[in-house]
Parts: C-alpha cells; sequence; structure tokens
C-alpha cells in the first residue's frame, strides 16, 4: 500500500499538541504585545525598568529551553506540558490580578519557566507523530498554528485594552493555558521514552562549550542586531505610538502586519535565494532591516507635510506614524523572508564536525541577546526623547493631552521622538558591517592551513 497516501494523517496526539501550541502563542503575544505599556501604566515602574524587566523576562524564554527540554525528557512529555501549563496559568492570572512590582517580576519568571518547556515538548511530539513521509507537513502545520496564534493573540489584544482594560489581556492568556491544561489532561497521550535524551548536568556542558566558541557567539551577536531592532515591535512601539497618537492607535495591529508579511513572502524569497551563499542572504536582511527604523523615523516628517491625517484612497485617512509603522514593519518581515531561513544553514557550518546538533540548539540565542539589547536601551531611549507623560510637569502634560485631542502640535519636549529610530537604525548598519567583517576573518582562516 503506498505510504504517500497517508503523508496528511495525523495521530491525535499530533492534533491535540497542535492545538496547544495554539493557545499558548495567543496567550504570549497577547501579553507580551503589551507587557512594556502593562508594567509602566499599571504596576508603576520606569520606562527604564520595564524596559529591563521585560528585556530580562524575554532573554529568559530563548535561554532556558534546552534545559526544559532536558527535564522533559526524564519528567516525560505529558507530565513536562501538564506543568507547564499549569506555571502558565498561575503567572498570567497573577499578572493580571496582583500590581505590585515584586509580584510583577515574580508572575514572570513563573510564565518564563512554565514557558520555556513548550517549545520543546510540542516540536518533540510532532517529531515523534511523524515518519519520512509526512514530517515535512507536519512541522509545516506546526509553523502555521505558530502563526496563528501569534495573529490572533494580538488581534484579540486590542479590542481587551480598550473595551475592558490592559490587565484583562493577562487574564485571557491565564484562560487560555488553563483550557490548555483540560485539553492536555483529557486528550494528551505520551509520546516518548521517559528518561531519554541529554540530561541537565549535559546540557549545561553543552551550554558552556558553545559558549567558549569565540566564533560561533560572534555570529550569534552580529545577528542579534537584527532581532533587536525587529523585537521594538514589542519593546518601544507600543509606548511610542500611544504617545504620539493617542490610546486609540493599535500597535498590536501593526505587529501583525510582520507575520503577514512573512507568510506571503517566505516562500518566494527563500526559492530566489535558494543558490545564493547564505551568508550573502544574511547580508542582505542586515542590510534592509536598518532602512525598516528610518523609514518609522519618516512619521514626524510625514506630520510637517501632511498634519495627523494622511489621505491614502477614496477620503481614507490614517496618521502618520501608522503610515509609516506600518510600511517599516512590513520591511522587516521581508527582510526576515532573507535571514530566517539561511541563518540557520550558515550556523550549522561554524560548529565543529559532529557537533552541529548541539550548537543549532542553542542558535537562538540570537534573541536572548536581542531581547537584553533591545528592550534594555529602549527604556533610556524612551525616557530621553519620548517620556512617559506622567512624568511631565502639568503645564507640559496639559499641552500633551491637548496636541492628542485636537491635532495641535506637540510639546517640544517630544519633538526629537524619531531620534530613537536613529538609534536602531545605527545598530542595523554596525551589524551589516560587523558581518561583512567576520565573513572575512572567516574565509580568511580558512584559508590558513593549520599547523600540525
Amino acid at each position: 500500500m503506498d505510504a504517500k497516501r497517508y503523508t496528511w494523517k495525523f495521530p491525535p496526539v499530533f492534533w491535540t499538541a497542535n492545538g496547544v501550541e495554539l493557545l499558548e502563542r495567543a496567550s504570549f503575544y497577547g501579553m507580551f504585545i503589551s507587557l512594556t505599556v502593562y508594567l509602566t501604566d499599571i504596576v508603576g515602574f520606569t520606562d527604564v525598568e520595564s524596559g529591563w524587566v521585560a528585556g530580562i523576562f524575554a532573554a529568559l524564554i530563548y535561554l532556558l529551553p534546552p534545559f526544559a527540554g532536558a527535564a522533559s525528557d526524564m519528567m516525560g512529555f505529558r507530565k513536562a506540558l501538564l506543568l507547564a501549563f499549569l506555571l502558565l496559568t498561575a503567572g498570567y492570572a497573577a499578572l493580571g490580578f496582583l500590581y505590585t512590582k515584586g509580584s510583577s517580576v515574580a508572575a514572570l519568571v513563573i510564565i518564563a519557566t512554565g514557558g520555556s518547556f513548550i517549545k520543546s515538548i510540542i516540536t518533540g511530539t510532532v517529531a515523534k507523530a511523524s515518519d519520512e513521509t509526512n514530517r515535512a507537513r507536519a512541522f509545516s502545520i506546526f509553523y502555521q498554528m505558530v502563526n496563528i496564534g501569534a495573529f490572533t493573540g494580538k488581534s484579540l489584544a486590542k479590542p481587551i485594552r480598550t473595551e475592558i482594560g490592559i490587565e484583562y489581556i493577562n487574564l485571557l492568556s491565564a484562560a487560555l493555558c488553563f483550557t490548555a491544561i483540560i485539553a492536555v489532561f483529557f486528550l494528551y497521550r505520551n509520546i516518548d521514552s521517559v528518561g531519554a535524551g541529554k540530561s541537565v548536568r549535559e546540557t549545561l556542558r553543552g551550554f558552556v562549550k558553545v559558549c567558549s566558541n569565540g566564533r560561533f557567539i560572534s555570529l550569534i551577536l552580529i545577528v542579534s542586531g537584527f532581532w533587536a531592532i525587529q523585537h521594538q515591535m514589542y519593546a518601544t512601539m507600543p509606548k511610542y505610538v500611544f504617545r504620539m497618537v493617542g490610546e486609540h492607535a493599535a500597535p498590536e495591529w501593526y505587529a501583525n502586519v510582520n507575520p503577514l508579511v512573512v507568510v506571503l513572502c517566505v516562500i518566494p524569497v527563500t526559492h530566489l535565494v535558494r543558490r545564493m551563499n547564505p551568508v550573502n542572504s544574511i547580508s542582505i536582511a542586515l542590510l534592509i532591516i536598518p532602512f525598516s527604523a528610518l523609514i518609522m523615523s519618516l512619521s514626524t516628517y510625514l506630520e510637517g507635510v501632511s498634519g495627523k491625517a494622511m489621505d491614502i484612497v477614496a477620503g481614507l485617512s490614517f496618521h502618520p506614524v501608522t503610515i509609516a509603522f506600518v510600511f517599516g514593519i512590513a520591511l522587516q518581515g521581508f527582510a526576515e523572508c532573507f535571514l530566517s531561513p539561511r541563518f540557520l544553514e550558515f550556523a550549522s557550518k561554524q560548529a565543529p564536525p559532529g557537533e552541529v546538533g548541539l550548537y543549532m540548539g542553542y542558535s537562538h540565542l540570537t534573541s536572548f541577546f536581542a531581547n537584553l539589547l533591545g528592550f534594555g536601551i529602549s527604556g533610556y531611549l524612551l525616557d530621553m526623547w519620548c517620556p512617559d507623560p506622567k512624568t511631565l510637569s502639568p503645564e507640559v502634560f496639559s499641552a500633551w493631552q491637548n496636541a492628542l485631542a485636537s491635532g495641535a502640535e506637540m510639546p517640544a519636549r517630544y519633538a526629537q521622538a524619531h531620534y530613537i529610530w536613529y538609534v536602531f537604525a545605527g545598530i542595523g548598519f554596525a551589524a551589516f558591517v560587523a558581518i561583512q567583517i567576520f565573513r572575512m576573518v572567516v574565509r580568511e582562516k580558512a584559508a590558513i592551513p593549520e599547523t600540525p
């Protein structure tokens, strides 16, 4: 019997895993797009404090998975998945109900810990629930669930924030994760062998070994410049939009332009660069990404030309900030299509023989460093050029409110808000220069024979 007839047929555990992945991604991205605003407006952190808190939280999400994966192998996938969603439900609920600084930090640590289990368990389930005839299709379904979940979570965040309250986004996330607990409890059956895989100690040894490879870490740090800019969708963009346009704006929906562009363009772009040297494709991405930040900076100039509303077609008009950010975020998505498919290929070539799997397991350290850098400096830049209105004098605060309500000129304190995007453009251009230097150094070392 032809096995190809069954390439779209998967066991029930596969669909359960993908369903709870969708719920987890919706809960995470709904919360994440609002996190820095929540930490400042509800909890009371300053811009600088909220930047560091959110940045460390996001960095942990990309640092912990290898260790959580090792723990999952020892516990068994079902128990680990139940634990993960229990932690996520508790963390999101605490974030929604408790508004103190200490409780918020504790809640984010719980969420990061719970979330670190999810990806390794779900991807492991997808791999074990498929075979050579349908594995590619299995992972295509998985990545679709990731994108649908992310899109849904950010889409729901806007009406909840404006109609109910920003803290209720966290409670929605808790409800989604609790639903996942029920699904896992009744529908998920173990598909793994308990005790398989590496121990936590072996994982830690591998982490130390990877970090001691200067060439690999250099590549990770360079590519981190790309993600530091893209992650401003979550670090800087929401606050910037609210302060320059007003709380009726929809940065949650602006951010959805990115996955939309990726879904539409990644296949044709990957086909276009399929014969290109991976570093050339990465270089194109690093060259494009700073221009996305420069496009965002144009909102101030567009506003000077058109005022608070730009006519697009048939009387349809948008704020210049909306126009600039939608185009800038779309360009980021296009740049990502050049980077993501080829980066792993290039990174794998930097690993010593026989250690490709180990090194690829830590390729996500790009986002670890990007979040520390991007969120960390975001707070300082906002504080300098686009400050929290609550920190202004009563006179300037009143002028800011009037500018948003009437379309009058913004106070001088916000006149250089667009300078923020010049800084991130500079990071992007520096990353582009760095990858060229990296390429020359690696090529030169490869040309020198090793000393016997």
